[in-house]
């Protein structure tokens, strides 16, 4: 050890002052201590601050290893994000592009502005989501460097796109704004055209260094190799495997390819963990390997076995919850976890419903981390103020937020204006609407046009046409259903092509809930949403608190206890990630990055049926749980019995017929795994039909003649 209190392989990235360096940090190997402790002997051997940056990717990380280098040394580095260094260099030298250095910087919501002029300006329709597509297809392109001259009909710019993209960055350039791509696109492109200017840079920072580095999109490891070409001192850690936001434009390939890219790098691999006990990390390890694009290494824990990872098949979601509350209890109460030491980490955030809805009847608090907590999400909030519409036509609140759903030209001061006629009228927001619509000329005051008056006479109309399902006492679920198609509601959310998925599954899971409430309770629409009002109004901001969070949220976490919940095929790996060998891998390293967030107690849970859509839908469990060896693995159920079976064991004995039912996973001693999809009696006893996992062949199997155990 050393005075860095550093182990062999991270005071060799440390010692290692010139010539390009690669360190492949393992997931808890230590690598931000590895940068900060590079910087510090930088500092220490006489190179002056001024003369080395660090980068990362949040403005936290950044903080972070910037207050550790100044605590330790009393010196200023500069240590910060790709963006905030883009903004830095060309608002001193964005002049040499012609631009003036006093430039602003638009936000999302002043590019789509700029976007809709554009389409205006050229006369184009702008119809529904078109837009916000526009806008990502621009980005991307930016974020791949693609010379807006020589633009090709890729990207999936056709020939109206490509005029909208010319028409675009020539206005930013009249505004003298820049929008957020710019940052790095034109300061790859002022490195690329202006040597004397990127001779000047390199002067500054003869020492770089990058963390997360297998997380670059093009345009950063573009600006990345262009700093470093001069001086080649680079220095870059990350992990591929760790490499989980291709969506963000971000190349796992960079990282594999610096050997390629800087001649006689070095390369140093830190593969001892802190975080994970042995049989997380082994199992970790074997999950992994099932990639091809990689860079071997094996993580080697430093602590002791530890338990094993628990796997629990549950019949369905809700016992899955009910479960995973239960373990909370359990170990909070044994093991003296703290709440803010446990995370439940789901694929796609529609499933932190029920988890909610289960921590709230247990007054467990909890938070959403990086995220809305489901009953605040927008689409959640805009469908329960369609149905409080149809309880009572009193609620303006609701009116005005579903009025524009989709667009009707009602905007605020007409809405102010119904306002003030609601309260001087003493009327109800929607008689009032009605009774104008009948007589406007009783209302001198208040003029609507022809579209505004048709917009709120279909409005009123569709809510009259769902009403009448209320009236009937029509199930809630097929409320909401007649709701989303009579007011257009997905159409809505489209407009939005980016969220459109996301949304689309929050929506299909408030279905699901309504369904779900309406067949355990003896109650309607009314109390439905008194209850959900009582769940979405729980204080949980307490600071002791469960954290649930998507995978993609649970990076550079870590907790002594994890639920890994909803592991089955099409959910995780994702139904939109399976059709490439690429998307399935980065899928596993979502799986692996979950695994190694986990430090002492780690569950992983998959259903044999879940609700979905107001249905039950019969679940395969994941690919990757079947990755895992099985000495790594103890099998629990719901109530911590065996959960095994042998009919061979029993034979002359009639089988208990509730044994099996459609959605339970077996094992069959010559097909495999597969899962029964229909149960009934037959001649020869008691029958199953089961689709096992080399295809779609539905087999018939008599329990009495077969060896079946449950999985």
């Amino acid at each position: 050890m050393n005075k860095y209190n550093l182990n062999e392989f991270q005071q060799q990235a440390v010692d290692q002052i010139e010539g390009p360096i690669l360190v492949i940090a393992g997931a808890g190997s230590g690598k931000t201590r590895v940068i900060v402790c590079k910087i510090i002997k930088l500092l220490e051997i006489g190179i002056i601050p001024e003369n080395i940056l660090a980068v990362t990717f949040t403005n936290k990380a950044a903080s972070e290893m910037s207050n550790r280098v100044k605590e330790s040394t009393n010196e200023n580095v500069l240590t910060t994000t790709f963006h905030a260094l883009g903004a830095r260099i060309l608002r001193e030298s964005i002049h040499h592009l012609d631009y003036s250095n006093n430039f602003t910087i638009y936000d999302e919501e002043d590019s789509l502005k700029l976007l809709k002029d554009c389409y205006k300006i050229l006369n184009i329709k702008d119809e529904k989501g078109n837009l916000k597509k526009t806008k990502y297809l621009i980005s991307n392109a930016k974020n791949d460097l693609v010379d807006i001259n020589n633009i090709k009909f890729d990207y999936s710019f056709t020939k109206t796109k490509i005029d909208i993209f010319h028409l675009y960055q020539k206005k930013l350039k009249e505004y003298n704004a820049l929008d957020f791509d710019d940052l790095l696109y034109l300061t790859a492109n002022l490195f690329q055209k202006k040597e004397e200017i990127l001779n000047m840079y390199q002067d500054r920072w003869p020492f770089l260094l990058i963390d997360e580095y297998q997380d670059t999109n093009f345009s950063q490891y573009t600006i990345a190799k262009l700093l470093s070409k001069k001086n080649k001192n680079i220095c870059v850690v990350g992990d591929p495997d760790q490499s989980i936001y291709s969506f963000r434009g971000a190349r796992y390939q960079n990282i594999l390819n610096f050997e390629n890219d800087f001649s006689n790098a070095k390369v140093v691999k830190l593969t001892i963990n802190y975080r994970s006990t042995k049989n997380i990390l082994d199992a970790a390890n074997f999950l992994i390997k099932n990639n091809s694009n990689r860079l071997e290494k094996d993580l080697v824990s430093n602590l002791n076995d530890g338990e094993n990872i628990k796997v629990l098949n549950a019949k369905t979601d809700t016992e899955e919850a009910k479960f995973v509350i239960n373990k909370i209890l359990k170990h909070k109460k044994e093991n003296n976890i703290s709440l803010d030491n446990i995370a439940i980490f789901y694929r796609t955030n529609f499933q932190s419903r029920i988890f909610e809805d289960y921590l709230i009847n247990e007054n467990i608090p909890y938070v959403i981390y990086g995220g809305l907590s489901f009953y605040q999400r927008k689409e959640i909030k805009d469908i329960l103020a369609f149905l409080k519409l149809l309880i009572t036509k009193k609620d303006f609140i609701s009116f005005s937020r579903t009025i524009n759903i989709p667009k009707r030209g009602i905007g605020k001061q007409t809405l102010l204006k119904l306002l003030f006629f609601t309260e001087k009228e003493n009327i109800s927001i929607i008689n009032l609407i009605e009774k104008y619509l009948e007589n406007p000329s009783d209302f001198k005051d208040f003029k609507l046009s022809s579209r505004q008056k048709d917009n709120l006479k279909d409005y009123i109309h569709k809510l009259k046409e769902i009403k009448e399902l209320y009236n009937q006492k029509i199930d809630i679920s097929k409320i909401i259903l007649k709701m989303i198609d009579t007011m257009n509601y997905n159409s809505y959310l489209k407009e939005d092509p980016i969220s459109y998925e996301n949304r689309k599954e929050n929506v299909k899971e408030l279905i699901s809930k309504a369904s779900l409430w309406q067949k355990e309770n003896e109650g309607y629409l009314d109390e439905f949403l008194q209850n959900l009002n009582l769940m979405s109004n729980v204080d949980t901001k307490n600071e002791k608190c469960i954290k649930l969070m998507s995978l993609h949220n649970s990076k550079g976490l870590e907790f002594d206890l994890v639920f890994m919940v909803g592991l089955e095929e099409d959910l995780f790996p994702h139904i939109n990630s399976k059709n490439t060998l690429d998307a399935v891998e980065e899928e596993r390293r979502l799986c692996y990055v979950g695994i190694t967030r986990a430090k002492k107690y780690l569950y992983i849970s998959h259903c044999q049926t879940r609700y979905i859509f107001g249905s039950s839908k019969f679940c395969i469990k994941s690919r990757f749980l079947k990755e895992l060896p099985e000495k790594f693995i103890e099998k629990v159920s719901a109530t911590m019995q065996e959960n095994y079976f042998d009919p061979s064991m029993n034979e002359g004995i009639d089988n208990d017929f509730d044994m099996y039912y459609p959605g339970l996973m077996v094992k069959h001693k010559t097909f495999g795994e597969g899962m029964v999809t229909k149960v009934y009696s037959t001649s020869l006893g008691e029958t199953l039909d089961i689709v096992f996992d080399d295809g779609d062949i539905t087999r018939s199997i008599v329990t009495k003649y077969a060896k079946l155990s449950m999985v």
